[in-house]
């Protein structure tokens, strides 16, 4: 149950009902998280989706964009977008056993996924500068400098929509994931 204050979409007003609205036409529902982001803070919901329809520009791939929400959200423990983003995972044709693998940092049989994975998840278990190896070491898996960048983009994207759900206790819309 929500622990921070929500509304129902039909309660909804002004900017936060414009942009649930906006959800709803281009995804055919507006997820929980978003309704109580939304009711909350409709600039916290804004700066959501302006960082999400930036990443769909960016140069990682909506399969690169998912292997790092799915760290993310394994590693902080966010339950809510855990179970989204293994959906839109198997949407875009990974198993289940890839998306187990990738979550807790095993081989999944794909080397740059693998790359991914492994990179993100030294990002979020490591302080300090990442060692000069590690930044190596992903870039010989063919991973460039812009793709480096953005996926910094998609950590910060995804540590904002975990945080919020583990403090708000979003209730799941999703089926949970495995």
């Amino acid at each position: 149950m929500s622990r921070l204050h929500t509304v129902e979409m039909s309660e909804a007003t002004g900017r936060a009902a414009e942009l649930f609205s906006a959800v709803k036409a281009s995804v055919g529902k507006v997820p929980n998280s978003y309704i109580a982001i939304g009711a909350n803070s409709p600039v916290a919901l804004e700066a959501v989706l302006s960082l999400e329809a930036s990443l769909k520009k960016s140069s990682l791939s909506a399969t690169d964009i998912e292997v790092v929400k799915l760290v993310v959200s394994e590693t902080t423990g966010c339950d809510y977008c855990l179970a989204a983003h293994t959906l839109l995972s198997k949407k875009l044709g990974l198993d289940r056993e890839a998306i187990l693998a990738l979550r807790q940092g095993r081989a999944s049989g794909n080397a740059r996924n693998d790359s991914l994975a492994k990179f993100v998840l030294h990002l979020l278990t490591t302080t300090g500068p990442v060692q000069a190896e590690v930044v190596a070491e992903i870039k010989h898996s063919g991973v460039t400098d812009a793709q480096i960048v953005d996926v910094t983009m998609t950590v910060a994207s995804i540590a904002l929509t975990n945080l919020f759900n583990r403090i708000n206790d979003t209730t799941l819309d999703f089926p949970a994931a495995d």
